[in-house]
């Protein structure tokens, strides 16, 4: 017999399938050329140079079954609620440091790269998991991290606790790592061109 979670999850993905359905098939994001790397990520594959060396082969999306969905909601739970947020300028004294939120602190960018290295753990190819860059309605910059999988791209996000498809987010897309290499950035259009400016 089926318990609660497990008819959660049901439902969840009952309502994933639904909504690519209605959309007639999935929506990517996309994407243009190469663009300036944040300097953040930068400074942090500098220190851990494996993380910028990251080649995955061309091929297509990580195929989303409900073993994934359910890691990918158990993932972005479990960081959500064990990492407390700090801003760099309180951990560091400066500003954009990426790190890995070993010490249970972190902002947007640490949320990311945790949640990233979790589910390249769970084994999800390091092509679908993009650090992505976005400016929210406020006009703040904010890092979410994209996942492709063969049903369209969804975002897990330390401001918001439920994982959402991307069309779904009030975010202005503006660059992301690339699909090949994780070490290259490149540039998004969401069609709102307009309100797209670099976040370095």
């Amino acid at each position: 017999m089926m318990g609660t979670r497990g008819k959660l999850l049901l439902l969840a993905m009952a309502a994933v399938f639904s909504a690519t359905t209605a959309q007639a098939g999935p929506v990517y994001m996309q994407t243009g050329g190469r663009t300036t790397q944040p300097v953040g990520h930068y400074e942090f594959c500098q220190r851990l140079p494996n993380e910028c060396r990251q080649v995955t082969p061309a091929e297509a999306p990580v195929d989303l079954t409900r073993k994934l969905w359910a890691t990918i909601i158990a993932v972005n739970n479990s960081v959500n609620t064990s990492v407390q947020p700090r801003t760099d300028m309180e951990m560091w004294g400066k500003e954009e440091v990426w790190s890995y939120p070993d010490s249970g602190f972190g902002d947007c960018e640490d949320y990311v790269l945790e949640k990233r290295r979790e589910l390249m753990q769970a084994g999800v190819p390091a092509g679908d998991l993009l650090i992505t860059v976005v400016r929210q309605p406020n006009g703040d910059g904010h890092a979410v991290l994209t996942v492709r999988t063969s049903l369209g791209e969804f975002i897990l996000d330390n401001l918001q606790p439920k994982v959402m498809a991307w069309t779904d987010t009030d975010y202005t897309y503006l660059k992301r790592q690339s699909t090949r290499n994780s070490g290259v950035w490149v540039s998004i259009n969401d069609g709102r061109a307009d309100a797209v400016a670099s976040v370095r």
